[in-house]
């Protein structure tokens, strides 16, 4: 009896030991792929952001496709790695864009907010908006064809970036309202002016402005993941599945 409990012991021991290694070792290959997934999303965004006219002068700007790498992260690991890959890549958005953050915080600045409403924009412009792409991958096992449950994905998580800057750019920009309407070559500008004012105007502005780059940036990358969502390689999932 003696023997035969050493011996399940050691097995228990070996087996469990081997089951620890390979989790370790999937969860450095997720690890490593996130990372080059973020790497990817990184050098689309920078290139994008010197070609003057992907970019709007107040912030944001069309960047082709660098959010879907995040999507994809999610898509393939699931929503936990997503959310972290999201994270990470709003931290790093920050670091790329610290001259527009650090102007925050700043007196001398233009663009100088209390310290609370510097806060609010940083965690709602960058933490909240980056990291909900994360929730790209939610279809993954409830949509049964790869390219339709990666797209759908897409669009919501991209939506939930779009969102959230809708409500930044409504309660903390909404005093640029104004003079957005009220700029030359703005058609319907001066009708909007007559129709709607005070938190209407903000709120209009900020779907409208925000929406100038995260319409179209939806409407790319739902395009571009209901292709690639053909291949396998790429989403992880054969369309069998």
């Amino acid at each position: 009896t003696d023997s035969v409990c050493a011996y399940r012991m050691d097995a228990e021991f070996i087996f469990g030991g081997k089951l620890m290694s390979t989790t370790k070792k999937s969860n450095t290959k997720v690890l490593v792929e996130c990372a080059l997934l973020i790497a990817i999303a990184t050098v689309l965004n920078v290139v994008c952001s010197f070609i003057p006219f992907l970019n709007l002068p107040f912030g944001g700007g069309f960047t082709i496709c660098s959010m879907l790498p995040i999507v994809l992260a999610a898509y393939r690991n699931g929503t936990k790695w997503g959310l972290l890959t999201g994270f990470v890549y709003a931290v790093v958005q920050m670091l790329l864009g610290f001259k527009t953050v650090s102007a925050f915080f700043m007196p001398s600045s233009d663009s100088y907010m209390v310290l609370w409403k510097a806060i609010c924009v940083c965690l709602i412009d960058y933490i909240i908006a980056y990291t909900v792409l994360g929730f790209g991958g939610i279809f993954r096992n409830k949509i049964k064809n790869p390219s339709a449950s990666l797209c759908v994905g897409s669009i919501v998580a991209l939506s939930l970036r779009y969102l959230a800057h809708i409500i930044s750019g409504y309660i903390f920009f909404g005093t640029w309202a104004e003079w957005f309407f009220s700029q030359d070559g703005f058609a319907l500008g001066a009708k909007i002016l007559e129709k709607f004012s005070g938190q209407g105007l903000a709120l209009l502005y900020s779907v409208i402005y925000n929406g100038l780059y995260m319409i179209p940036e939806i409407i790319i990358t739902a395009i571009v993941a209901l292709i690639i969502g053909r291949v396998p390689q790429i989403t992880g999932k054969k369309s069998a599945e």
